[in-house]
């Protein structure tokens, strides 16, 4: 479709000129060991004791059997339920909300793919997906880290996408996650990695060249479509340019050893810890301060004491007195795990603030229901991230709330102009910033 022509990779400079003639703007990085005449004055106001502003997310495929995560009573003196009594030293530092779903959002597994875009009927011949919350951040202020997000997963596919409707890759290897956030290579290897970013710098030069030149000789849909594939490019080179820039710096040093995979799937907590400790480790050295984390679940039986049947089979449950009680081990552990991610960042600190003050942790399900694959009442906690929380906010579980809302109220708690966002009518009623 395009020419195989390659140009001359522009020097940098040029480079820089060119990705704002186009109506980009590249920040350089926030590094402590910059010049401070090289800082946005963005930058600056971050650096003077305002707390960063992050945000993670975790999806769990298979549900969170309702009648053990969602409390029967709603605002500040509910009891808590029984998997949110495992994160009772928590209380004063998560919400609780019920009643809530995305509108039109359907297809029972698929609408995992919508979690955090918000895009309707995902099992639709024509379905195409936009932005997840976690790319929209990344987009206006990833460039102020190494990496301007990291999408994650125990298992397969991930709940990240583009702009143009592309899943980002998830790694799925805590080892590899790792060695990208804190393994350097030598002066050969770094010396490769730029040549190889800018050879692929060079080939996406003249892909949106072409895209272009086919712009002004075709009709008004396809002009569309080319104009989404050159967003597609514009963004790839933003992120070839900025990891250029960033092999100039070295990588943050942990004393931490390099993860040992745990490659049966079975073991599905030792996985999901494995991830959250990298997520924690990636936090605190602000490597990222945008991360997703998928946890799509197995078709097999997982190595916990108590429980002998296929997880996905117990989520299918049919109100099997029997086998909602082997699913609540497996939940009660998945809570646990996450119970453990959120100590992490308590107990951490960066200049007065904890991290977890400083991050908010969305965790929650596509499915409400996972039994009859139904997307109604998603159970969600959000923790952390500097709102007045302590409370369970209930919506009305038949006209359920849009869970958009909270998107919003996320998206302006990290300091963007943003007042809607899909299915969105304004922020979230009763969360509030402390």
């Amino acid at each position: 479709m395009f020419s195989e022509h390659t140009e001359k990779l522009p020097k940098n400079e040029s480079r820089r000129k060119f990705l704002r003639a186009s109506g980009v703007s590249l920040a350089l990085p926030m590094l402590e060991s910059m010049p401070r005449t090289a800082l946005s004055q963005d930058a600056e106001g971050r650096q003077s004791g305002m707390p960063k502003r992050r945000m993670v997310a975790v999806n769990v495929e298979l549900g969170l059997h309702a009648p053990n995560m969602t409390p029967e009573q709603s605002g500040r003196d509910y009891q808590l339920s029984t998997y949110l009594e495992i994160l009772e030293r928590f209380r004063q530092d998560f919400t609780y909300i019920s009643g809530t779903s995305h509108p039109e959002v359907d297809g029972g597994h698929a609408s995992r793919k919508s979690f955090l875009t918000a895009i309707r009927h995902p099992l639709s011949a024509g379905f195409k997906n936009s932005i997840s919350i976690d790319q929209l951040a990344a987009e206006r202020l990833g460039s102020e880290t190494r990496f301007a997000s990291l999408a994650l997963t125990t298992a397969s596919a991930g709940i990240s996408w583009s702009r143009a409707g592309v899943e980002i890759p998830a790694e799925s290897r805590p080892s590899r996650v790792f060695k990208k956030l804190f393994v350097e290579g030598n002066s050969a290897d770094k010396k490769l990695t730029v040549e190889r970013l800018q050879k692929g710098q060079s080939v996406l030069d003249a892909v949106a060249a072409e895209a272009r030149r086919m712009q002004r000789r075709v009709g008004s849909r396809d002009r569309q479509k080319l104009e989404q594939y050159f967003n597609s490019v514009r963004e790839a080179e933003k992120r070839l340019v900025k990891a250029e820039e960033w092999e100039q710096y070295p990588k943050p040093v942990v004393d931490v050893e390099e993860p040992r995979d745990v490659l049966d799937p079975k073991y599905l907590i030792e996985r999901l810890d494995l991830m959250y400790d990298m997520m924690h480790l990636a936090i605190q050295t602000d490597s990222t301060r945008f991360i997703t984390l998928s946890d799509p679940g197995r078709n097999l039986i997982p190595a916990i004491a108590g429980v002998d049947t296929d997880h996905h089979m117990l989520s299918h449950h049919a109100r099997d007195p029997e086998k909602i009680a082997q699913l609540a081990i497996v939940e009660m552990a998945i809570v646990t795990a996450l119970g453990r991610f959120l100590g992490k960042l308590a107990d951490s600190s960066e200049a007065e603030y904890s991290l977890l003050d400083q991050t908010m942790v969305l965790f929650g399900s596509n499915l409400g229901n996972a039994s009859n694959h139904d997307t109604r009442n998603m159970p969600i906690l959000l923790a952390g991230g500097g709102f007045r929380h302590g409370q369970h906010l209930a919506f009305d579980q038949q006209e359920n709330y849009p869970l958009t809302n909270l998107f919003v109220s996320m998206l302006q708690q990290l300091g963007l102009e943003i007042d809607d966002f899909v299915s969105s009518t304004g922020t979230m009623t009763g969360l509030d910033p402390v």
